[in-house]
């Protein structure tokens, strides 16, 4: 029997649109130009650890309950592991910025949520794109994925043993079994005693929910700055850009500065911000950014599990342009009353305390990624952006995301070539135009910026500003270290 998703995996296909696909990406680059057959090769021996590889969504008719993964009968691993050949002598940027174009289309929802390209092309470099949906994983769930598709050495150690008995799908269930099982579901989502499970039981409980409700009360008593890359709808064009920095050199700040190491991130990012804005002539006086932090709840128990187990904080932080170590101190008076509050708790348990979604209200959203998606068709009109002169509205949400994902501290390889850069490409949607992944791989940290060209034109300014940032943090805190030994 098929897994019905959650509330929370459901959302993702919810809000998915053409211009704002929902799928989790990396970009990884190897060492050395690797043969497609020999990629491909690889996973077919290694498909069956991760079952959920070759399921693909059921709706319900009438959407009357969330989708279910079933077995995919047509799967077939030629629709997934896909070649692309770029013109030889292609430089890494531009091979970069391909993988990004490949990314932006929404993955088929007639076949199971996920994606590999293998691109080649660039000299001494092959660049894998690894896609799979949100709806399937998030990013902790993601970086136990790696651990599964990739080597810890360079000879394939820990390659795994064939599978002991062929796979064969289960049937897939017809409309009428569907709809049974999805008004039954229902009927058990409204047992009372299911319905008395979200209520608060215990004092702690219910003052964290009232801490969530001021979080999100401050949205509206507290609008930020409207920054350019959020004046307008997101469309589907990307743009990628990043920075590479020793895992040594943010542990130094930390040790030497205070803080801890997503502290000196938000410091950088949001310098970086707050210098963009100064440089494009933004009123950036008395203003603040918010920025959404999502932030893992997955417990022990749930390590290797996929799905999405997440929460999020919302520091709110200077929009003008500051020395670097007033923006750290200020990032971590910031993110210290955060803790204080229990913020990402109280948003998780409110989150459990709400009440499930009815999909039946959601029902044209099924309509995303057939010949009738509407959103395809918005995605191909021009949108109207706020001008850059003058007053701009107050923003009631938050002006960019910034996910933080620990990965592994060790090098990885894939058919006995190694990785040797992971960039992580971030989900835009709505009129969040600008966002970043910080991923950590190999003792080194990974800035990677994304934006819709159309919004942000100029995203190596961003990216210019956070390396100046990191850098003026780093000469400090090597001053500092100095003048301590001396």
């Amino acid at each position: 029997m098929g897994q019905r998703l959650s509330d929370s995996d459901a959302s993702f296909l919810y809000m998915e649109t053409a211009s704002g696909p929902m799928h989790i990406s990396s970009v990884y680059v190897l060492e050395g130009e690797l043969p497609f057959a020999e990629v491909f090769e690889h996973f077919a021996e290694r498909i069956h650890l991760v079952p959920s590889y070759r399921r693909r969504l059921a709706q319900v008719p009438f959407n009357l309950a969330h989708p279910t993964w079933e077995d995919d009968p047509d799967f077939d691993l030629a629709n997934h592991v896909l070649e692309h050949r770029l013109p030889p002598g292609t430089d890494l940027q531009a091979g970069i910025d391909a993988a990004v174009e490949l990314n932006e289309p929404i993955l088929p929802r007639d076949r199971p949520l996920w994606r590999f390209h293998v691109i080649s092309g660039v000299p001494g470099r092959t660049l894998i794109l690894q896609q799979t949906h949100h709806a399937m994983i998030d990013g902790v769930s993601g970086i136990e994925l790696t651990t599964i598709l990739y080597d810890f050495d360079a000879k394939g150690g820990n390659r795994p043993p064939p599978p002991e008995t062929p796979w064969h799908p289960d049937p897939v269930p017809g409309p009428l079994e569907r709809v049974t099982r999805a008004l039954r579901d229902n009927l058990e989502k409204a047992r009372p005693s299911r319905a008395l499970d979200m209520l608060p039981t215990t004092e702690d409980q219910r003052h964290l929910l009232a801490r969530a409700a001021r979080v999100i009360g401050q949205f509206l008593t507290r609008p930020v700055i409207t920054a350019p890359f959020n004046a307008g709808l997101v469309g589907p064009e990307r743009r990628v850009r990043y920075l590479k920095k020793p895992f040594a050199d943010i542990r130094e700040i930390r040790r030497a500065l205070g803080g801890t190491i997503n502290d000196v991130v938000l410091a950088v990012v949001s310098e970086a911000v707050a210098r963009y804005l100064d440089s494009h002539g933004e009123n950036t006086e008395s203003q603040y950014m918010r920025i959404m932090c999502p932030v893992s709840v997955r417990t022990e128990d749930q390590a290797g599990a996929l799905g999405n187990q997440v929460s999020a904080i919302f520091p709110v932080l200077p929009a003008w342009p500051m020395n670097a170590r007033q923006r750290l101190n200020a990032v971590c008076a910031e993110t210290d009353r955060i803790k204080a509050d229990q913020e990402a708790q109280a948003l998780a348990l409110m989150t459990q305390s709400q009440s499930p979604i009815w999909p039946v209200a959601l029902a044209p959203t099924q309509l995303v990624g057939t010949p009738f998606d509407p959103t395809a068709l918005a995605a191909r009109l021009p949108h109207p952006t706020l001008p850059g002169f003058g007053w701009r509205p107050p923003n009631i949400g938050f002006n960019f995301t910034c996910t933080n994902v620990p990965g592994v501290q060790v090098p990885q390889y894939l058919c006995g070539h190694q990785v040797t850069d992971t960039l992580g490409l971030l989900v835009l949607t709505g009129n969040i135009g600008f966002s970043l992944t910080i991923l950590s791989y190999n003792k080194a940290l990974y800035f990677t910026f994304i934006c819709d060209p159309h919004l942000l034109p100029d995203l190596e300014t961003i990216a210019g500003a956070a390396e100046a940032a990191f850098d003026e943090l780093h000469a400090e805190a090597r001053e500092r270290i100095e003048s301590l030994a001396s």
